[in-house]
């Protein structure tokens, strides 16, 4: 009760904590203070791609502990460059800016955008389209582009020039674009915490042939969706597309904050020097610890969140009390047909398991990669159980 008594007082209250105290962990289990351990199927919201304490990940950061903890970014590091090389050799894009996080890293694409944007067509091309149910951050800017209105109270006048397309309706799209003096559409192939929600496929091509025929660019943010977790490197990798620029984070870093904007042939040149920067960008010990996860994400191991993403997808849609499952790889989300997604939360917690929710009644799940099938279908069948037992009671 001591942290949480310490947490209550002094750290501001913009979390509903669970009832846990979580103090150590080791591959996809963790364990609280009072010595009970759980398995782990929300993986930090995506970040532990290798799970807890991975012991190259951790070996990795240890060694450049003994190196270089921190210079700025007016002297080269050899792990924010190893780092970036990956990434490009991984997807084909020309360029890398390393930032802090998901929020930064969409920051990073919107300034990028408005600026290639005001070169090529002028200063009143600015508007970004996002879609609905989408979620790109917490700053004023991000927010402005995340398309649910209930993140916004309270905190109006947003940054201006954002405006917000139905899912999966390419005429809303057309008619946005038609409206606006566009720089560039930005979309999440699968919107996670908006519900896990999966872009149809013609939909996704349809947005990328507006973006050529009218020099809009095109962002696709993978910041919990990139660096394996779709069974792809990146989830845009899965429908034919090739955006302008990409975002990423969370599991970049495999437990270090870290995040990326990534930058095709067109847009590699925008930025110059003085137009953006991170003081903690690029760190060297969080970009080892990203050498250390880009290096293992390989065919074998996406072949494999494929295989295991199919197999609890096909067990949650032969569950009764299941509504829907939608998700692609190991992000994969699951309505109730009877109950709550937060009490069968509750309920899979009491029985040794954490998940996640998502909006529109969505439980979330995204384990660890490399968690072993064993462990995933058994912490599947609790969730099974727990939804039974949500039932009952309702």
């Amino acid at each position: 009760m001591e942290t949480e008594k310490l947490d209550q007082n002094y750290i501001a209250h913009t979390y509903d904590r669970y009832p846990a105290v979580l103090v150590k962990g080791h591959g996809v289990k963790a364990a609280d203070d009072k010595g009970r351990v759980y398995t782990d199927l929300t993986s930090g919201i995506g970040v532990n791609i290798f799970g807890y304490c991975d012991d190259i990940w951790k070996k990795a950061v240890e060694a450049q502990l003994d190196c270089l903890q921190h210079t700025s970014n007016l002297y080269y590091t050899e792990p924010c460059a190893h780092l970036a090389q990956l990434l490009c050799e991984k997807t084909g894009m020309k360029k890398v800016f390393f930032g802090n996080s998901g929020a930064e890293a969409n920051e990073g694409a919107i300034k990028a955008a408005r600026k290639y944007a005001a070169g090529k067509h002028g200063a009143d091309t600015y508007t970004i389209i996002t879609l609905k149910d989408s979620f790109h951050g917490r700053t004023i800017t991000t927010l402005a582009a995340t398309g649910q209105d209930m993140f916004h109270h309270d905190f109006l006048p947003l940054t201006p020039g954002f405006v917000h397309a139905e899912r999966n309706n390419l005429a809303d799209m057309e008619k946005l674009v038609r409206e606006n003096k566009t720089a560039a559409i930005m979309i999440e192939c699968i919107q996670g915490e908006g519900g896990v929600h999966v872009l149809d496929q013609k939909y996704v091509q349809g947005i990328q042939k507006i973006c050529d025929e009218n020099d809009i660019l095109l962002i696709v943010d993978e910041v919990q969706t990139g660096n394996g977790r779709t069974g792809s490197y990146f989830s845009y990798m899965n429908y034919g597309i090739h955006p302008d620029l990409v975002t990423t984070a969370k599991g970049l870093g495999g437990g270090l904050p870290i995040g990326a904007v990534l930058f095709n042939e067109k847009t590699q040149d925008v930025f110059r020097p003085g137009d953006h920067g991170s003081t903690f960008g690029g760190n060297p010990i969080a970009a080892a610890g990203g050498v250390s996860i880009a290096e293992r994400i390989d065919d074998t191991l996406l072949q494999d969140v494929r295989a295991k993403g199919e197999k609890v997808q096909a067990f949650f849609k032969a569950d009764p009390d299941v509504k829907a499952v939608e998700g692609m790889g190991l992000m994969i989300g699951i309505e109730p047909k009877y109950a709550k997604a937060e009490d069968v939360l509750m309920t899979c917690m009491k029985h040794g398991v954490l998940v996640l929710t998502a909006h529109d009644n969505r439980i979330r799940l995204l384990p660890a990669l490399n968690i072993p099938e064993d462990t995933l279908m058994a912490a599947c069948e609790v969730i099974q159980e727990a939804l039974a037992e949500e039932r009952k009671i309702k």
